[in-house]
């Protein structure tokens, strides 16, 4: 299928220039291809990591383990960047936004792509080998869900929900690490696959022409006009979840006004979200950023404080 978008067009986000420009020249389409210049993605995967470690109780006793979250977080965002750069790179050449992605624009090969994400994924196995067997096991188990995220647009209106299942798999690695598994683990879990379907619907708002045009299916297409109403139902299940993983860990009406701060942001989202063009869609995206933190804050409340 030919391209839909013209030569002429003007540079993509993907490829505005910025620190890589300053890297060598063989170095820059590696970077690139990792999202290296784009860190939203990484905090998104880290901060899971970060409330399972909180919520658990293990800020005092196993703080290092923040940094390696932070390091493994890097390094397997990166690594599934690449993957789905290799698989999506017929339908990123017919985007807007992702046309100048190394891979779909041909400036690495796919052979040098599975390379490189070898490469990462091995430098992943040292962050895991960090943690202890049962975290250990959890962490190998979430490859299955990287390996088929990049097919899930292809045969379902909502990857935006295995993405969830994803991204948040750290809040379970997280919380294994430090304690064994129980009704707040998975709370905190669902939680965050709700929050994701929050932000990566209004994510995908960005691209939702360009989809249309090339057959991707997204959650944003599937919930049309009702994108706004879609995410803040995402968000209120998310808030409930999380919620009641905290009230497990200490039923104390108090501790639950940590939760506020989080709230506020997410209503903010949606208030903003009256207006759906790409550029308010990608800042309401990338302020999940802070609502990670703020969730993190809440849960180090509720298991600091006990």
């Amino acid at each position: 299928m030919a391209s839909i978008i013209p030569p002429a067009a003007k540079p993509t986000p993907d490829a505005q220039s910025g620190w890589i420009d300053r890297l060598p020249a063989a170095v820059q389409p590696y970077a690139r291809l990792a999202r290296m210049d784009r860190p939203a993605g990484s905090w998104l995967l880290f901060w899971p990591c970060a409330w399972g470690v909180a919520l658990a109780d293990g800020l005092v006793a196993n703080g290092v383990l923040l940094l390696w979250f932070g390091l493994g977080s890097l390094i397997m965002r990166a690594a599934g960047c690449v993957w789905n750069d290799i698989i999506d790179r017929d339908l990123d050449a017919q985007v807007e936004r992702t046309r100048a992605r190394p891979v779909a624009s041909g400036a690495i090969s796919v052979r040098r792509a599975l390379v490189f994400a070898v490469a990462l994924s091995l430098l992943g196995l040292l962050v895991v080998l960090q943690l202890r067997p049962l975290a250990q096991a959890v962490a190998i188990a979430s490859l299955l869900l990287v390996a088929g995220y990049p097919f899930m647009k292809r045969i379902t209106w909502w990857p935006q929900a295995w993405l969830g299942l994803t991204f948040n798999w750290g809040a379970l690695v997280g919380y294994a690490a430090i304690t064994e598994p129980d009704a707040a683990m998975a709370l905190l879990y669902a939680g965050g696959v709700a929050w994701t379907l929050g932000y990566d619907t209004i994510y995908a708002l960005q691209d939702i022409e360009d989809d249309a045009l090339a057959g991707i299916k997204s959650s944003a297409r599937a919930l049309g006009p009702r994108a706004r109403t879609g995410v803040a139902g995402f968000y209120a299940a998310a808030l409930a979840c999380w919620t009641s993983a905290i009230w497990w860990v200490r039923p104390d009406p108090l501790v639950m006004l940590a939760l506020l701060p989080l709230a506020g942001q997410l209503i903010w989202q949606v208030v903003r979200l009256s207006d759906t063009s790409p550029a308010t869609a990608l800042r309401l995206f990338r302020s999940n950023r802070n609502a990670g933190l703020l969730l993190f804050c809440a849960c180090a409340v509720a298991a600091l404080g006990q």
